[in-house]
């Protein structure tokens, strides 16, 4: 006969072992989402950041400043005789310009 029947540790072996490698798994995952993954309370606001609602009131700003720049006259450099124009007239006198030519 053989002996393997009554030697009963082979049988729980198996058990141990994956339970073993079930635990390091679930240690190693605990460990790289404790490294890699940023929590929001530990991010503290950084100066000069605007917030969404700020950068939003600059850009409202900024493309307010841009439509004036282009459809207004104002003096670039008086002394040397430089302005600017409104881009719809701009486009004329370029295109008046080239068709003299």
């Amino acid at each position: 006969m053989s002996d393997s029947a009554n030697f009963s540790f082979p049988h729980r072996t198996p058990v141990f072992t994956t339970v073993i490698v079930l635990g390091c798994f679930a240690l190693f995952g605990w460990l790289v989402r404790k490294a890699y993954i940023p929590t929001a309370g530990a991010v503290d606001p950084v100066a000069g950041v605007k917030t969404p609602v700020e950068r939003k009131a600059l850009l409202t700003e900024h493309l307010a400043q841009e439509h004036v720049a282009a459809t207004t006259y104002a003096w670039i450099d008086r002394s040397a005789g430089t302005v600017r124009l409104p881009i719809a007239r701009a486009i004329e006198l370029t295109v008046r310009d080239h068709a003299k030519k």
